[in-house]
């Protein structure tokens, strides 16, 4: 998964630059894990991932009453921010779980991690400020996706 590590790479640049010395993100030594990581957000993005892709995001948002924060996320305008704890209310305890479990950490690791990170991917892959028809595409068409980022394409 080396696009979506280089694009994790470029979003949480400024995040990790701005970490103390050792501390990385999270305790993950920095960046070092971005592989794990990026099958993580993989799983929540991809049409073939168990949250049922963006669009299956998006309503687990709606439902918890955070569709405005998401929302913003899409859009062309400032991102909102979320909390670890809206995140793990609209994502669900049992997500969350198994994502830090796969990467090895606890939640309250997780959970701040991907309230940087999962704004900013989000922002990254819908630069037309809206979901697309098909989704963000399984796994395949979503490093797709993130290649023509890197390239300084419109996906």
């Amino acid at each position: 998964m080396g696009l979506l590590d280089s694009v994790l790479g470029q979003v949480l640049g400024g995040a990790a630059q701005q970490q103390p010395q050792g501390g990385g993100l999270g305790g993950l030594g920095g960046l070092g894990d971005l592989g794990g990581i990026a099958g993580a957000l993989g799983g929540l993005l991809a049409n073939n991932g168990a949250q049922g892709g963006l669009g299956g995001l998006v309503s687990k948002f709606e439902q918890a009453g955070l569709g405005s924060v998401i929302n913003s996320w899409i859009g062309k305008g400032e991102n909102q921010p979320v909390s670890g704890d809206q995140l793990q209310n609209a994502l669900g305890g049992d997500t969350i779980a198994a994502i830090a479990s796969k990467l090895g950490i606890n939640a309250q690791t997780l959970l701040p991690m991907l309230a940087t990170m999962l704004p900013a991917l989000i922002d990254q892959l819908t630069p037309h400020g809206k979901v697309p028809e098909q989704g963000l595409g399984n796994h395949e068409d979503l490093l797709g996706s993130l290649s023509g980022l890197l390239q300084g394409k419109q996906p």
